[in-house]
């Protein structure tokens, strides 16, 4: 390959941003395509959801950061549970609107139904991937 050929590449190859950066072996979520987000966010997501549903603690923070586990306690979730679920019934559809992503994270925003209220609500999740797992550190709907 010619000098000029392999200068043009490599000039290239440098505008593009990684998936993993050698610092450390940490994700770049900002390299990451909209839809391996969806992928990654949405089976999260109804886990949480179908989890605070059944009130089931451990299923419900298996994906969460240890700072997020450190303030959902079992006590914490079975009150926080049994308020919307008085309030505003159950989960129902979810839609996904936007992710907003950062280099160390991504916040992932979706509309959502309940059984109950009526209208709209968010949904949002920020995503984070440590010791090679994608993590919850934190999760709200509002």
């Amino acid at each position: 390959m010619c000098r000029r050929k392999w200068a043009a590449r490599v000039s290239a190859s440098r505008n593009k941003k990684p998936v993993f950066t050698l610092k450390n072996m940490t994700l770049n979520f900002e390299a990451m395509s909209e839809q391996q987000l969806w992928a990654i966010a949405d089976p999260i997501m109804d886990n949480l959801m179908d989890a605070s549903t059944q009130v089931d603690h451990a299923r419900h923070v298996r994906d969460f950061t240890d700072r997020l586990k450190a303030i959902v306690t079992p006590d914490y979730l079975a009150r926080i549970c049994q308020q919307y679920q008085t309030e505003k019934g159950y989960f129902t559809t979810r839609t996904p609107i936007a992710i907003l992503r950062r280099p160390d994270s991504a916040a992932i925003v979706w509309k959502q139904r309940f059984t109950k209220a009526p209208g709209e609500f968010v949904a949002e999740m920020v995503l984070v991937h440590r010791d090679g797992r994608y993590l919850v550190d934190h999760v709200m709907v509002f």
